[in-house]
């Protein structure tokens, strides 16, 4: 059973930044595409992050938190990273950590292509 753990939530004044962390079980973390999405509330939950089992670094990001947000992956530690940047109050959600469904996926945005989710992080952004 894949366990995916996030940390590193919390309160931060617009324009203060915050780094969440996902910790993933299993093996084989190396061949799996990762994402990271939110919920707000009253919202659906929408892709943020995604970052590609590929060595070759693949990314890809919402248009709303790009050049902001960084997605990387440490595969020895067996976690994916959100470093959040220039946070605004419309970035306050519940942040999920997801792994794609299937070995080998390509870049995945939608939340129909991850099949193991963490339990969420908050995030608030508000002076």
């Amino acid at each position: 059973q894949v366990q995916l753990v996030e940390s590193g939530g919390g309160l931060v004044q617009p324009g203060g930044s915050l780094r969440l962390s996902c910790a993933a079980s299993g093996r084989t973390f190396t061949y799996y595409t990762m994402g990271w999405f939110r919920q707000a509330p009253g919202k659906e939950r929408e892709f943020v992050a995604a970052i590609s089992w590929k060595g070759d670094g693949s990314t890809a990001y919402a248009d709303s938190v790009k050049g902001r947000f960084t997605i990387s992956r440490d595969n020895a530690k067996n976690t994916v990273y959100l470093q959040m940047n220039s946070l605004k109050p419309e970035d306050t959600a519940v942040y999920y950590c997801a792994r794609a469904r299937g070995l080998y996926v390509n870049i995945a945005t939608r939340t129909s292509e991850y099949d193991y989710w963490g339990q969420g992080t908050q995030v608030t952004v508000s002076s």
